[in-house]
């Protein structure tokens, strides 16, 4: 499989006064096309700033990110956003959705930054919300629906430029077990149809339903292991 992200001795330092964080160390990783791939790692792992740069929202400090085969510490910032737009949807704990606009606006609004014609926005964002579920809450705003649903219209957001990467950090951080399930099962699905799923979790068993789990600690990866058997142990 060709490689769509590829990661060489990255790392990130983090400065507060005289005081310097390392919070990426010598990180090197590659992910391929079409994989699902779930983060773990305990709070101050580094898991979550790996995840801000996969996403072209932070920097490292040295090292380098390959995406797609283009060098991102090349890119200016509005280069940086052209590619998110277009390979990256992000879907976030809090879910980040616009309380005064319906959910079926809030689908739409990648697509408004991507300056795509309103009667296509229309359609795209009808088509997703069936394809979540939700075809028939188009008019509802964001606290007429459960946390279960936000999530779901959070996906049909992500979705909206046809991103081949899916960027989730802790989906099912605030959902009960059952919307959880839900959740999983639509980025398997959407897996399934040739997306690239990268998940940060610290619920094991949400980890799980990942093709490969990568085990973060102290900004370096410690684990690093396909289903099946162990790829790299690092420990």
């Amino acid at each position: 499989m060709d490689k769509m992200i590829s990661i060489k001795n990255l790392n990130k330092v983090y400065k507060t006064g005289a005081v310097e964080v390392h919070a990426l160390k010598d990180v090197n990783l590659d992910i391929n096309y079409g994989e699902f791939i779930a983060i773990m790692g305990h709070s101050g792992s580094g898991k979550s700033t790996l995840m801000n740069i996969l996403g072209c929202l932070d920097r490292p400090t040295s090292g380098k990110y390959f995406l797609d085969g283009i060098e991102i510490g090349k890119q200016s910032a509005d280069e940086l956003s052209l590619i998110r737009n277009k390979k990256i949807g992000f879907v976030f704990q809090a879910f980040n959705l616009i309380p005064r606009t319906n959910i079926l606006r809030n689908v739409e609004l990648p697509m408004i930054y991507a300056k795509v014609k309103s009667g296509r926005r229309r359609e795209r964002a009808l088509e997703l919300l069936e394809k979540v579920g939700l075809g028939d809450r188009i008019t509802h705003l964001p606290n007429e629906l459960s946390g279960g649903q936000k999530q779901r219209v959070a996906i049909a957001r992500a979705l909206a430029n046809n991103p081949p990467i899916i960027l989730a950090d802790e989906p099912t951080g605030n959902l009960d077990t059952k919307s959880s399930e839900e959740i999983i099962n639509i980025f398997k699905a959407l897996n399934n149809e040739g997306n690239s799923i990268i998940l940060v979790t610290h619920e094991p068993d949400i980890a799980e339903n990942a093709d490969r789990v990568i085990v973060f600690k102290d900004g370096c990866i410690i684990e690093d292991r396909r289903k099946g058997g162990v790829e790299n142990n690092l420990v």
